[in-house]
């Protein structure tokens, strides 16, 4: 069954020494230290070691065919959307990404589908990002994180991107990024474990409750992860807005069930019952297969949650398989 993995990362072999161009750190650097090996350095401390997956098309391909994905979906790594940067300069590092994500797909046009980044902080350089994304470079949609420094994604700073990636038909893919209480969470790897599952149901609950699905009704949004905890706590969002709509019906007063199936999530929950959950709340046309390729939280191989599960059907594995992914990215594949 063809596999269309909309959740992996890439990074270019080689990134620019941004520090030195724009004349201050916080920027990501690659040390090529062994063979097929790097470690991202921030700033002179190690953020990430990577292997040559993260950046080699032809070895994606290759593990691809592996575990029979047919396609996948190409961000960028998280880190990088730059946000906290000099908005001129974040768009510098948007361009050079996403000219360097246009070319793996333009060298292999049927294996991976492409989608963008965009300095959100400057909205009006954001949406020229967008349109140039969408109608130079071919690409699929954009990136964007669960919020944009002290903006959560109801910000109406940021309407008129909502309002350009809707004209232009982008798919937005929202990754959960400098996780919410990260300082009361040092040790154990917490801000990944727990703060990532918050930071992506706040960034769903901002966007319900701040109105953005209803203004912009035909925007194609997914969110990493399943929904993080969203579908867990769905019951205690509902009955928060029918108990006391005048502290969390404020901007939007439709209730949040109108909002279940408007928007995708994918299948990265590595919990078969959960993943059920998933389906129920939000149906199975919403969910869509993601792995988090090339790294250690996500699913190996693809789908194999559900793959070989007697409890999904095959119309259940067509949609997560494929049909889902279609359908949020605009296209027939």
């Amino acid at each position: 069954m063809k596999k269309i993995d909309i959740h992996t990362h890439i990074l270019p072999e080689k990134l620019p020494d941004w520090a030195s161009k724009f004349g201050y750190g916080g920027f990501i650097q690659l040390d090529h230290h062994a063979p097929c090996k790097a470690r991202m350095m921030k700033d002179g401390k190690l953020f990430r070691e990577i292997a040559s997956n993260c950046w080699d098309p032809k070895q994606r391909v290759l593990e691809c065919d592996e575990v029979g994905v047919k396609i996948q979906v190409l961000s960028t790594v998280p880190v990088m959307f730059s946000y906290w940067a000099n908005a001129k300069d974040a768009y510098d590092v948007s361009r050079y990404l996403n000219d360097h994500i246009a070319e793996v797909v333009r060298l292999f046009p049927d294996r991976f589908i492409g989608l963008g980044t965009v300095p959100l902080q400057d909205p009006e350089l954001a949406c020229m990002e967008v349109q140039r994304c969408m109608n130079d470079l071919g690409l699929a949609g954009v990136e964007i994180g669960s919020h944009v420094n002290d903006w959560n994604l109801d910000e109406a700073a940021l309407f008129p991107f909502y309002q350009t990636a809707e004209e232009e038909s982008a798919a937005i893919f929202v990754h959960p990024w400098e996780m919410l209480g990260a300082e009361r969470m040092p040790r154990y790897w917490l801000p990944w474990l727990v703060g990532m599952p918050a930071e992506t149901s706040l960034a769903i609950c901002t966007m319900i409750f701040g109105g953005v699905f209803e203004k912009f009704k035909k925007l194609r949004v997914a969110f990493a992860h399943g929904g993080g905890s969203f579908a867990a706590s769905y019951a205690r969002i509902r009955h928060g807005f029918e108990m006391r709509p005048d502290l969390v019906a404020v901007r939007n007063d439709i209730h949040p069930d109108q909002y279940l199936g408007k928007f995708w999530v994918d299948s990265l929950v590595l919990d078969a019952e959960i993943l059920q959950k998933l389906i129920q709340l939000f149906g199975v046309e919403k969910v869509a297969m993601g792995s988090d390729y090339p790294f250690p939280l996500g699913e190996h191989p693809p789908g194999n949650l559900f793959e070989k599960n007697k409890v999904f059907t095959t119309e259940i594995k067509e949609w997560l398989n494929y049909k889902s992914a279609e359908s949020w990215l605009g296209m027939s594949l």
